[in-house]
């Protein structure tokens, strides 16, 4: 059989090809071998104990920081309710702190009103001298009128008065507690000096009823009033 050139050539080709499949062949397996580590037994359990220390250490942490997200849970929860517990004793001793300047136990400053009672000029022509004095309702009705308009704590010449403080007429003086006051009488109050004010000065109210009894009646806006605590509190 006679060789032709055709097949000469595709038997050449064939050869590089089978050349070229075989070098690239060698050259994986040399990549492949570089890839992995030329590793001695001792190494290579050293290593795969320091892995599975690795994993367990990850598995604590995760353990660890769900127990820290707990414990952060509770820490607010505990946070809050001392909120609240600050703010009721916070309210509890603003309360106690209002019922001692009621009760007279505490020293009062603040804004409000003083209100002076004086007795009415003397006419001679009148048979009955008391129609010209002040007595006990007429300090009364301002001291009430006073307290419905909202004022926080109530004096009359100094002397702070309580839920159950008494007034008593004597002739020309008053008794309040069982101390006995000249006229004029001085009532000072502490409060809104508006508000306060203008309940006293109504049309037909309390000003316009005393000066009806010949009380001469007096107002004027306090900036700056002082009580004093009640002696002995």
């Amino acid at each position: 059989m006679k060789v032709k050139g055709k097949h000469v050539i595709l038997s050449f080709v064939c050869l590089v090809l089978g050349f070229m499949l075989a070098f690239s062949y060698h050259l994986t397996q040399i990549e492949k071998q570089k890839e992995k580590p030329n590793l001695s037994g001792k190494q290579y359990e050293k290593t795969l104990t320091l892995r599975n220390q690795l994993i367990a250490q990850e598995e604590t942490n995760r353990k660890l920081q769900k127990e820290l997200n707990q414990k952060q849970d509770k820490v607010q929860k505990n946070e809050k309710n001392l909120a609240k517990e600050a703010q009721v004793y916070q309210n509890l001793a603003e309360d106690a702190e209002k019922y001692r300047m009621y009760l007279g136990k505490v020293k009062v400053k603040g804004s409000g009103v003083k209100v002076t009672l004086t007795d009415g000029a003397y006419d001679p022509k009148e048979d009955n001298i008391n129609n010209y004095l002040v007595h006990e309702h007429h300090v009364f009705k301002v001291v009430n009128e006073l307290y419905i308009s909202g004022a926080d704590a109530i004096a009359i010449n100094g002397q702070r008065l309580t839920s159950h403080s008494y007034i008593v007429c004597n002739g020309p003086v008053i008794t309040v507690d069982g101390i006995q006051h000249p006229a004029p009488f001085i009532i000072t109050a502490i409060g809104d000096p508006d508000v306060l004010s203008s309940s006293l000065n109504l049309t037909g109210g309390v000003k316009d009823q005393l000066v009806n009894d010949n009380i001469i009646f007096s107002l004027e806006k306090e900036s700056d009033i002082t009580l004093n605590p009640i002696l002995g509190s």
